[in-house]
């Protein structure tokens, strides 16, 4: 297929005011100027509209709290065992859940989707496309990490049941406790292949989930919102040597310059809701421009359902009237966010090579007036 007449918005390097995009296969296969454009049998005139790449939210629970729904729909949280590494997203998303269509409605076309924040170590997240009716069929990338949390809410879920974490240094010494436990297991599985008359240890299904992470071959994603609990995060990921994003990072505009200093990925948000915990009193809608302001890069999320998944653009919009460039919001949902999370090489702009995840717009996209007139998903309308 085709896509010409668009004003296409790569967030690379090069626009297009009048261009076209080439797909085969579910895939770009180039972009230019018109005048370059190829020929083709099957064409989708855009006739002046402004393309976009699929929009992300690199933080959310689509999937896991189903619509409209309580306990019977309810799948985000394991609250019976507080380190629970071994559960995987892909177990528990429904992806006929009417939420998923609301986000492609959105112009979302991927997200990162996983358990909550109940548990100190909750589980494996997937990045995933918001077009299908079987998961395995939607995955972009799983496990693409872990989910760790600080803060209040473990605090919380278990002080309820009267047993550990009832603190945040509870919490922390149990994450520090998994990531050892693994260690020693990791070790012992490479001294095996060192020494064949070593015994293998017994298998461990915690031990191993946490594996990719302490090879950097997955994320460690945490959820952090005020300052002290921000470093936390820091300080074990350090003493662990884990590729760290910080997710929520609530306080992260009081810590503008460290965190610029520490280097580690952040996903904010989400920027429309309530101060609903005493952890979120210093939330500001300005907080992603002050970040930006100090020269991190930052991709902005709904924490769906916290905030419904379908007004990610609009957070975008909030984060502008709050002082963020135009430019950069937009790619706060699209190429910060990709590069974040590793996720970059397939979608987060519009680039030869890349999936064919695209959002077509006659008006503002971060404006409540305009919504997506065509929405495609690997090279196919979604609309």
């Amino acid at each position: 297929m085709l896509i010409i007449n668009a004003n296409i918005k790569t967030m690379e390097h090069e626009d297009f005011e009048n261009g076209y995009i080439a797909v085969s296969d579910g895939k770009i296969q180039s972009v230019g100027p018109m005048s370059e454009a190829p020929p083709d049998e099957d064409v989708y005139d855009a006739q002046g509209m402004t393309l976009y790449p699929g929009f992300i939210d690199a933080h959310c629970h689509l999937g896991m709290w189903e619509d409209g729904l309580g306990f019977e729909g309810d799948d985000g949280n394991e609250e019976t065992d507080p380190v629970t590494p071994q559960l995987r997203a892909i177990d528990a998303i429904n992806p006929l859940d009417r939420t998923f269509r609301e986000a492609v409605e959105g112009g979302i076309t991927t997200v990162l989707t996983g358990p909550g924040s109940a548990n100190p170590i909750g589980g494996q997240w997937a990045a995933i496309k918001t077009r299908g009716r079987r998961i395995d069929d939607m995955i972009l990338k799983e496990p693409v990490g872990m989910k760790f949390a600080l803060g209040e809410n473990p605090k919380s879920v278990y002080n309820d049941k009267n047993q550990a974490p009832n603190t945040r240094m509870a919490t922390a010494a149990l994450i520090r406790e998994q990531l050892k436990k693994a260690q020693r297991y990791l070790e012992d599985l490479e001294r095996i292949e060192e020494d064949e008359d070593c015994d293998e240890p017994e298998y461990d299904i915690k031990c191993e989930a946490l594996l990719p992470v302490l090879r950097k071959e997955q994320k460690a994603f945490f959820h952090a919102h005020r300052a002290d609990d921000i470093f936390t995060a820091v300080r074990i990921a350090k003493e662990f040597d884990l590729d760290l994003v910080l997710c929520h990072c609530t306080e992260g505009h009081l810590i503008a310059d460290l965190l610029k200093e520490e280097g580690y990925g952040v996903i904010a948000g989400p920027i429309l809701g309530d101060r609903s915990k005493p952890e979120l009193r210093n939330l500001e809608r300005s907080g992603l421009a002050k970040l930006s302001r100090e020269g991190i890069q930052a991709g902005l999320c709904t924490d769906h359902p916290e905030t419904p998944i379908q007004y990610l653009p609009l957070c975008a919009g909030v984060a502008v009237g709050a002082g963020l460039g135009y430019g950069e919001a937009l790619k706060a949902i699209t190429l910060y966010p990709a590069r974040i999370v590793g996720i970059d090489d397939r979608v987060g702009s519009i680039k030869a090579g890349k999936d064919a995840d695209f959002v077509l717009y006659e008006g503002d996209p971060l404006s409540p007036y305009y919504h997506p007139k065509q929405v495609f998903i690997n090279g196919e309308k979604c609309l």
